[in-house]
């Protein structure tokens, strides 16, 4: 197994023109992905920077550190793989398609922790190749969250591996529980302090440029900004959140966030102001 140490943030210029480069990459058939650890040691959850993301996302004070931020300690660590040789395909036209978080132990602003990011297994899906990357976060030598994140590579043609499947389940009947605003400049704002500066969610010029209508928002952000509603108003420990990312959130927007609620769970979905058009479904359990 290739590992690689990390010892800082790429520069977003240099994030950009790698973007770029590897955008030549023609793999061909790919029958499972090199076995790739990245690692960044001695990360400190900074409090300002979690104070920031949790009023972007609508989190309370009383939540603690949201289970799904430790997610932008990793992005560094994406990027980096998806730029380089060791990914087969290119971080452009690549799509996440879910997204799964398992925390088993809260964690806490001035924490110093251990980020990894590794490669995982490959999927057939009927638009193209999923991939899947796996990420770490340890304190002291101690797993306490863990995600996998899925992402589909469109129009490859022989995909390989089991037939992808869905995290998320459950059928039970929804009904909305609040709207939220989702205004023009939310992917510039998340992408400030997420460090995720795609221009599809930048502004409608730049979205353009890339095949859409109009800037779309960060999934992580609508996620987050479901999960703020959903979860309860205390720290968790022990928590599990599955997500589907289904169609783009269009900016500007008022979504509207679907739930159905039982003991220490929940499905939930962010549709559109209608409440008929889903862009993520999710299932919670703590």
């Amino acid at each position: 197994m290739k590992r690689v140490e990390v010892t800082q943030d790429p520069g977003l210029a240099a994030m950009f023109f790698a973007a770029l480069e590897a955008n030549r990459k023609r793999p061909g058939i790919v029958e499972q992905l090199p076995e790739v650890t990245l690692v960044r040691h001695q990360v400190t959850l900074d409090a300002a920077h979690i104070d920031r993301y949790k009023t972007l996302c609508g989190f309370s004070q009383a939540q603690g550190v949201p289970l799904i931020y430790p997610q932008m300690l990793t992005f560094a660590l994406v990027m980096q793989y998806m730029n380089s040789a060791d990914c087969p395909w290119p971080a452009l036209g690549t799509v996440h398609l879910a997204n799964l978080i398992e925390q088993t132990r809260s964690l806490q602003a001035a924490d110093t922790v251990r980020v990894e990011m590794a490669t995982g297994k490959l999927f057939a899906h009927e638009k193209g190749q999923v991939y899947t990357l796996e990420l770490r976060i340890f304190r002291d030598d101690e797993p306490v969250w863990r995600a996998t994140q899925s992402l589909l590579r469109l129009g490859v043609k022989q995909p390989r591996g089991e037939p992808y499947a869905s995290q998320v389940g459950g059928s039970a009947p929804l009904s909305c529980q609040a709207q939220f605003n989702a205004a023009a400049n939310i992917g510039r704002r998340y992408g400030a302090v997420s460090g995720d500066r795609n221009p599809i969610h930048l502004s409608a010029l730049s979205a353009r440029l890339f095949g859409f209508r109009r800037a779309i928002a960060h999934g992580m952000w609508s996620k987050a900004r479901a999960l703020a509603c959903v979860l309860p108003q205390q720290t968790l420990e022990r928590v599990r959140v599955a997500v589907d990312f289904k169609t783009p959130l269009f900016l500007p927007a008022q979504p509207t966030l679907w739930t159905a609620r039982s003991n220490c769970a929940a499905l939930f979905e962010v549709r559109d102001s209608r409440g008929q058009k889903p862009h993520l479904r999710g299932q919670l359990d703590y």
